[in-house]
């Protein structure tokens, strides 16, 4: 693939020029955006692949709902349905898409939206809810919206300025894009890193003065769940199997294997539909350990089954109060 891509290398200026119009044309209002009244946050990221996007989400629903009528709206990637849908008990992860889904599961009070058109789902919303606000899942890129407040992410370990656009490189547009964010977030980050470190980051993302950079880190549990209970992750002496459907499952490796445990991993891509085969090899597993995204669309094979369990993560960010009065200001204006 790699051998591939860097065969392509002669489109990257043909994909540079046409996104950086396409931009170009946005910014100078020869492309439309649509505005709304009620509070929108965008959250984004300038690559393909995973940089923390459904954790990041999910940090912001859990203090934003404490005091708004909050609704996420995603565009549902790999859903087998179509056009605008809101979550109810009907809702799957083929109908809705597995990150959707696992907001839907995990934060009852919060409307659970997907539409591929943004501007299509924000106006049934606003018909058919009484919102505070609208958070955008993955819509950095989708301008017919203009959201009142952009959150850029980028990996600590693939930051976006070391990048170049497809198809040799990995970002979606160039990387003048970063400059429609109002703060930026540099995700997936060791936890031992330095003042220093985020010192030297910050001077190669070079930010805008008027862009705050803020850092985060996955912190994963010390226990595994499943529908009817949970473990110790210590307790997984016995060796495993690692199953992961993400766009980048070497940290998660990394930890388990710095804890001294013994697996076998096996690596799908980002959200990969399990097929029936698939589905039959992994129940003759003794024991099997996923994400939380690939959870929510194994677990309903494994209903009479207890042998499938996740590890919850958690999103820390540093100075988290200060991200939190940032958001919290761009809410009161």
């Amino acid at each position: 693939m790699k051998l591939i891509r860097n065969i392509l290398f002669p489109v990257v200026p043909v994909y540079y020029s046409v996104t950086w119009l396409r931009n170009r044309l946005y910014d100078l209002g020869w492309k439309s955006s649509t505005v709304y009244q009620i509070p929108i946050i965008c959250v984004g990221n300038l690559s393909v692949g995973g940089t923390g996007k459904t954790p990041t989400i999910e940090y912001l629903i859990r203090f934003l709902s404490q005091n708004y009528k909050v609704a996420t709206l995603s565009r549902g990637y790999k859903r087998d349905s179509s056009g605008f849908i809101i979550a109810d008990e009907n809702a799957t992860v083929t109908s809705i898409g597995d990150e959707p889904f696992q907001f839907y599961k995990k934060f009852q009070d919060v409307t659970v939206a997907v539409d591929a058109d943004r501007r299509h789902g924000i106006s049934e919303l606003l018909k058919q809810k009484q919102l505070d606000l609208i958070l955008l899942d993955d819509a950095f890129q989708h301008r017919k919206v203009k959201a009142g407040f952009n959150i850029l992410l980028t990996s600590y370990d693939n930051l976006y300025c070391d990048d170049i656009v497809l198809p040799t490189g990995n970002l979606r547009e160039p990387r003048s894009g970063a400059k429609r964010a109002d703060l930026i977030v540099v995700t997936k980050c060791p936890g031992t890193i330095s003042e220093e470190e985020k010192f030297t980051v910050i001077n190669r993302l070079k930010p805008l003065p008027n862009q705050d950079v803020f850092f985060s880190s996955i912190v994963y549990s010390e226990t595994v769940l499943n529908e009817t209970g949970n473990i110790a992750l210590s307790d997984l002496k016995d060796e495993f199997t690692l199953v992961t459907g993400i766009a980048n499952p070497q940290p998660l490796e990394d930890y388990l294997k710095h804890k001294g445990l013994k697996f076998e991993h096996l690596k799908f891509k980002d959200h990969h539909n399990f097929s029936d085969e698939e589905i039959s090899s992994l129940k003759r597993k003794k024991r099997i350990l996923t994400t939380e995204k690939d959870y929510v669309r194994l677990q309903p094979y494994f209903q009479d089954n207890d042998t499938l369990f996740y590890l919850p993560i958690e999103f820390k960010i540093d100075q988290s109060e200060v991200f939190k009065n940032t958001i919290n200001n761009y809410l009161k204006t």
